[in-house]
């Protein structure tokens, strides 16, 4: 113990730290080889029904561009007929972000009338469940492993202490379940109830501690940061919303809608889009010609492609789609419209795991001796991860993860399957 704290106060990551968590709070994501995140930031909105296809491209002239979609869950109170996966497919070719929200079952003590109300005894069983229902709704609509699924916890009596448990117990089974499927676990929840008592127990080894919060307070201010006993600490890198004014009507391209407005900063849904080929291609394990051919695949054949990542140059562009069967193609032969650059709106390829230590540095290299980028990184912050490479060792591996804005961290402290290697599917910087 004492060679691991000379380790840590030389290699200047910082005071406070303990070693990656195995379990709670922060348990790894199993990503599988299709999955990838997307992050949105900007304003939203939500709706009880689905809009129609007609109605989401009239709001186009909106400022919003995600709408929050109740996909499931035992307490989802509107009809959906519109939301398929046609309609999935048809919106985010649009532009917009879907933000998947799952009305499973509530607390014991909500507030809310006629709710379908999770029991004492099995909570964390209920949980577990909800989770599992939760994935497969979302896979039916086409969206995929590594979006974040927001389970929807309505307002409860705060001060009843048994009630608060079992809300907490119920969380911390969905998360670890989203988990286990690949997928982010978030939630919404009120400010001074599910958002209180889950940023009283952030730090707590009892309970899985969820990626992303949502919360709902009407005030109509729409900061993602200074909130009520939530410390700006919390869920602080690309983890936050806010529900801040409820139902209304609003009018955008001449379409009427009742809606709740949203702020964003936090992981949404990811999607495949289609596209198809200028020429017949070989598809790679890994984004460059080095790696071994997996398939060769048909002019004007279709491709779904998940997300774009870089690679060698391949005639005018260095830009590479990953399939859905995690291979990657050339982007120089794929009908995308933003040659030779990203194509709007595939998002860029990202695995975010949570961080597991307090005051974690990102350096402008795979390496301690690097120069630190301002700021650290706080407990629980979200590591959005886009390739990994052999650097400085700290504790029990060299690894090191670049992160979507440029900068590097220790994979050490980063709750990915591994803290020793290399981590499926993040590919090799």
């Amino acid at each position: 113990m004492r060679r691991l704290l000379v380790l840590l106060l030389c290699s200047g990551i910082g005071l406070g730290m303990a070693v990656p968590a195995a379990a709670e709070p922060a348990t790894s994501v199993g990503y599988p080889v299709g999955a990838t995140a997307t992050r949105y930031t900007g304003l939203a909105f939500d709706t009880c029904t689905a809009p129609t296809v007609a109605q989401m491209s009239a709001w186009l002239a909106s400022p919003y561009r995600a709408v929050g979609i109740y996909f499931g869950g035992v307490n989802r109170g509107c009809a959906q007929p519109q939301l398929t996966r046609s309609w999935v497919s048809s919106v985010t070719r649009m532009g917009w972000r879907l933000i998947p929200i799952y009305m499973g079952y509530q607390a014991p003590c909500t507030t809310r009338t006629n709710a379908v109300k999770m029991t004492v005894p099995s909570a964390a069983t209920q949980g577990t469940a909800q989770a599992a229902d939760a994935v497969a709704q979302a896979a039916a609509l086409g969206i995929l492993p590594g979006s974040a699924l927001y389970g929807d916890m309505e307002h409860y009596t705060v001060s009843d202490a048994t009630c608060r448990a079992t809300v907490l117990r119920y969380l911390s089974s969905w998360t670890k379940e989203l988990h286990r499927r690949g997928y982010l676990s978030a939630v919404y929840v009120h400010q001074d109830s599910g958002a209180r008592h889950l940023a009283e127990v952030y730090n707590s080894t009892a309970y899985a501690r969820p990626d992303a919060v949502w919360i709902a307070r009407w005030d109509l201010s729409s900061t993602l940061t200074g909130w009520p006993l939530i410390s700006d600490r919390y869920w602080s890198a690309g983890q936050r919303a806010k529900q801040y004014r409820g139902d209304h009507d609003e009018t955008h391209g001449g379409v009427t809608m009742n809606i709740d407005n949203d702020r964003f900063d936090a992981p949404v849904a990811s999607v495949w889009y289609t596209y198809t080929l200028r020429t017949s291609v070989h598809t790679y394990s890994g984004p460059s010609t080095a790696y071994p051919i997996r398939a060769t695949l048909a002019q004007n054949s279709g491709v779904r492609i998940v997300c774009q990542t870089y690679g060698p140059k391949i005639g005018t562009t260095t830009v590479w789609n990953k399939l859905l069967n995690g291979t990657y193609v050339t982007d120089y032969y794929v009908r995308t419209p933003g040659k030779p650059g990203y194509s709007a709106p595939i998002p860029g390829c990202s695995y975010p795991y949570q961080t597991t230590t307090d005051n974690l540095a990102r350096r402008r290299g795979p390496g301690t001796a690097y120069s630190a980028y301002p700021g650290l990184l706080p407990t629980g912050s979200l590591a959005w991860v886009t390739c990994q490479r052999a650097g400085t060792t700290v504790g029990t591996t060299a690894v090191w993860d670049r992160l979507t804005d440029g900068s590097w961290v220790t994979d050490y402290y980063v709750a990915n399957p591994s803290n020793t290697t290399y981590s499926s599917p993040i590919r090799r910087c």
